[in-house]
């Protein structure tokens, strides 16, 4: 990737010119290719980091370009959407596996040999879905979020898209993840590898996890993202409210708990995903 097209694309985001031209057009052609293909991403790994990620600003800039340069345009089966953004072109040399009923994905992402889809399901620009993935029946992958390898994300379940603002970091979900039905993953938690959040866990900024094994809480900050730790076992729990009306009415209050980290027995409960690919 030259430097060249990084700092044309910040050029025309930051200065919006009068009207855009084909040259622009192509411009923002060759920067869609480039997410396709995975050599650019909206975050990367970055051992420098605190998370263990950088955020690439000037890609979301590129990202929102082309819903600035697009128009509004008939696609087939009855959408329409931005002409930048038509549904992203498959072949089965691909070597993903995209099963029928319903299922989306935008172009400008980067789908992984193995990936498979299972209807229906929507994957959005800017994603990143590492080799061997699974997303389930009715998931979403918004816009932005990178998906490690051998992850499973699963039926119903949401990982928020972090496009906006171009300098926070998107949802991170590292290799071999277990993400249960029905979660939310949001506002650019990075979960680390080989954990797993069971059913209905939802994961934001707002909320503190309770880590009963190394007695902590885990908490996002001003300035960074909540971090779920490598092969950390979350569930959904509850807190008792310890004053005034919701001590007397005995209401708790939702939160996420650590119950554990993976061992064998962790292991042989989820060994079936592997029978799913």
């Amino acid at each position: 990737m030259s430097d060249s097209l990084r700092q044309s694309i910040e050029a025309i985001f930051d200065q919006k010119p009068a009207q855009y031209t084909d040259e622009h057009k192509k411009l923002f052609t060759e920067f869609l290719a480039l997410l396709n293909r995975g050599e650019v991403r909206s975050a990367e790994p970055d051992a420098t980091q605190s998370t263990g990620w950088r955020v690439n600003t000037w890609v979301k800039k590129g990202i929102l370009l082309g819903f600035r340069i697009g128009g509004i345009v008939e696609m087939s089966g009855q959408f329409f959407d931005k002409s930048t953004y038509p549904l992203k072109q498959l072949t089965a040399q691909d070597g993903v596996r995209v099963v029928p009923g319903g299922s989306s994905i935008r172009d400008g992402c980067y789908i992984g040999r193995g990936v498979t889809c299972m209807p229906p399901m929507y994957i959005n620009v800017g994603t990143y879905v590492d080799d061997g993935t699974m997303v389930d029946s009715h998931a979403l992958i918004g816009s932005c979020a990178q998906i490690g390898k051998n992850c499973h994300i699963s039926a119903a379940s949401q990982i928020g898209g972090v496009l906006e603002p171009v300098g926070a970091i998107p949802v991170i979900v590292e290799d071999d993840v277990l993400i249960g039905g029905n979660c939310g993953v949001y506002e650019g938690t990075v979960i680390k590898k080989r954990a797993v959040l069971g059913s209905g866990t939802i994961l934001n900024r707002s909320t503190p996890v309770y880590d009963l094994v190394k007695e902590t809480v885990h908490r996002a900050t001003a300035d960074q993202p909540l971090i779920i730790p490598e092969e950390a076992v979350v569930v959904a729990g509850s807190r008792a409210v310890k004053s005034g009306p919701g001590k007397e009415w005995g209401i708790s209050l939702y939160t996420p708990v650590i119950v554990k980290y993976r061992d064998a027995g962790t292991e042989a409960k989820i060994q079936l995903e592997d029978f799913l690919r």
